[in-house]
């Protein structure tokens, strides 16, 4: 989790230093648009995000060595951060690859809505990006052989790699840098009502245009909803991942004490897991996943860049973060959510908590401003959903999804469908909570 942007002294960037980071969203939503073939392959992306982060590289540079400013200490921390990041990602990837879930599940609009219900569960136990990949492979072959399926993949991204995860610091990174600053571990429990009504109405929308898409199936009377039994392939891979989990779990000195794991120990750990689960699985399993790493380098090529280009919009919003708040609930929340749709929730989440905090800490902000953290809380879990970027797990699923056959908008065709679904949950979510 990044913390630089809510570092005390700031860089006090140009404004025309965020230029590469918007540059590289654009390249991110137009080139798989106008040059598909040039896009496809991860060498390329990975030459535009490189790219792209040097000429903030040599910014951040010129601040360390010309104008005295902590340039250098800003980039180290962003590349330490994204190696956390990727390292976490890959392990859940590699851990959560290994498991086959098998059964006779038939592809219809129950089953599918019983499997969203329980990955959205789920994510509060082992983290949005870990019940992504455990269930995005299953859900997907058990949708195969329907034709109008394309907008199954864009609500497990809304629920299971998103929504789902607002109950536990487990769930998503913000909320786990939360605990690390001081809030109770079951603080985040009080977000029920939240947690609730957005996955309760997102549901509902999946079920409705699932349904709808069902019965324009030409065998759609052949599938009735039933489940079916299942088999677990893989099951060793259970305890590899309880050891990524305990590992994050260490790292807290609330739960460790002393015994806190410090960087790099945690993502040793992960790694050494992930390896362990790769020697440990048997291929018959990963070939039934249709397993490769295609997605996971995807994610670590333009994520690369994400976290380099982003140190000058992180640092402009700290700087300025002052004007962009207030005292009423739902301006944190709609802040820390549209920011959080295309910076990294983690330091997004640290910076409006913050600012609400006064200078305290966050557990002294828990008891006496519970609304307001609950909407910065509420606002960096949920909008992530908002776009490809806003959370690791979603370009996951998208890239899985695709090397699956299934069709996938491009960014701003999700972002079309996101507005189109998740803004009025999100207006409702104000309306009941926040206003």
């Amino acid at each position: 989790m990044m913390l630089f942007a809510s570092a005390g002294e700031s860089l006090h960037v140009a404004p025309w230093s965020v230029a590469p980071f918007v540059a590289l969203l654009l390249c991110i939503a137009i080139l798989p648009l106008v040059a598909e073939h040039f896009w496809h392959r991860n060498l390329h992306k990975f030459l535009v995000s490189a790219g792209l982060a040097l000429p903030v590289v040599g910014y951040l540079l010129y601040l360390e060595f010309v104008e005295g400013k902590p340039g250098l200490h800003r980039l180290e921390e962003a590349l330490l951060e994204y190696v956390d990041f990727i390292v976490l990602l890959a392990a859940l990837f590699t851990v959560a690859g290994g498991i086959a879930v098998q059964g006779q599940f038939v592809p219809h609009p129950l089953v599918n809505m019983s499997i969203l219900l329980a990955g959205a569960v789920l994510a509060n136990l082992i983290g949005t990006t870990g019940a992504s990949m455990l269930l995005i492979r299953p859900f997907l072959r058990i949708n195969a052989v329907r034709t109008h399926r394309s907008h199954l993949p864009l609500f497990f991204i809304f629920l299971v790699s998103n929504l789902g995860g607002l109950l536990t610091p487990l769930g998503d990174p913000p909320l786990f840098l939360g605990f690390l600053h001081g809030v109770d571990f079951f603080w985040t429990l009080s977000l029920w009502p939240h947690w609730l009504v957005a996955n309760g109405m997102v549901l509902t929308i999946a079920l409705l245009w699932d349904w709808l898409a069902y019965r324009r199936e030409p065998d759609a009377s052949a599938h009735p909803p039933r489940h079916g039994s299942f088999v677990i392939g893989g099951a060793i891979n259970v305890v590899f991942l309880a050891g990524i989990l305990i590992a994050v779990l260490l790292q807290s000195e609330t739960v460790a004490g002393e015994f806190a794991l410090k960087r790099p120990w945690p993502s040793a750990i992960m790694a050494t897991t992930a390896f362990l689960s790769w020697l440990c699985t048997a291929r018959s399993v990963r070939e039934h996943n249709e397993f490769n790493f295609a997605p996971i380098i995807e994610v670590a090529v333009l994520f690369i860049g994400i976290f380099v280009t982003m140190i000058p919009a992180l640092d402009l919003l700290a700087t300025f973060r002052q004007h962009l708040g207030g005292e009423e609930p739902w301006k944190y929340f709609w802040l820390t959510g549209l920011l959080s749709a295309f910076l990294d929730n983690a330091p997004t989440y640290m910076t409006f908590a913050t600012l609400a905090a006064g200078g305290q800490d966050l557990a002294e902000l828990s008891q006496r401003s519970p609304d307001i953290l609950r909407a910065v809380s509420a606002g960096a879990v949920f909008m992530g959903a908002m776009t490809y970027i806003g959370n690791g797990p979603n370009f996951m699923v998208k890239s899985i999804a695709e090397h699956a056959d299934y069709p996938m908008p491009s960014f701003f065709g999700y972002l079309m469908y996101s507005c189109l679904i998740l803004l009025p949950t999100f207006v409702l979510v104000t309306w009941l909570f926040f206003w």
